[in-house]
């Protein structure tokens, strides 16, 4: 499987790191395209620069490289996950303004009625935060807040990262054994 991921200037670029990370040792290809905040945010919350990334992904566009591959529709994706994604990328990808390549890529995974999950870390949410939100999942995409649960009891921050990660991962019917799921192996949810 090959899966684009786009990093934006929202803040919770350890949820990036621990989806890239997981990704790789799943053998799923990654292509990155990462926005110059979400860049900054990356080194600000997690200390690691572009070149610490380029051991997760196959390769690494430049944030205004439209002629990259995944700016078309005919590079065959299993789609693409856009984590953190700032309001900023949220109301661009909503309204069709593909002026980068992330949100270029973004559009293109929904015209080609692919898998597009969008995980915004902000709160509160304005009015037209929501809306941009509905007209998205109008389009098909999944939202997915940063919001882990907490019925797996999680131990540390590493623990909810992953609880997240098992969250994606099933948005594209990848296996993993991240997290306990609810009423299996006789634990959580037993009665």
């Amino acid at each position: 499987m090959r899966l684009i991921i786009g990093i934006s200037g929202g803040s919770g670029a350890i949820y990036a790191l621990g989806l890239l990370q997981t990704l790789k040792l799943l053998g799923i290809e990654i292509h990155l395209v990462m926005t110059k905040m979400g860049e900054d945010v990356v080194k600000y919350e997690c200390g690691l620069d572009k070149n610490d990334l380029m051991e997760f992904a196959k390769e690494i566009y430049s944030y205004d490289d439209l002629y990259a591959p995944i700016a078309s529709g005919t590079f065959k994706t299993g789609g693409m996950v856009i984590i953190p994604c700032s309001m900023k990328t949220l109301a661009s990808v909503a309204n069709g303004y593909s002026d980068n390549l992330l949100s270029r890529s973004a559009d293109v995974v929904l015209k080609e009625r692919r898998k597009l999950v969008v995980v915004p870390r902000e709160t509160p949410l304005s009015t037209i935060h929501l809306k941009n939100m509905l007209e998205l999942s109008r389009a098909g995409a999944v939202i997915m807040p940063a919001a882990p649960g907490f019925y797996t009891h999680p131990q540390s921050i590493s623990d909810m990262v992953a609880i997240m990660t098992g969250k994606i991962l099933d948005a594209f019917d990848i296996d993993h054994d991240l997290s306990e799921r609810w009423g299996e192996n006789g634990k959580v949810g037993e009665r």
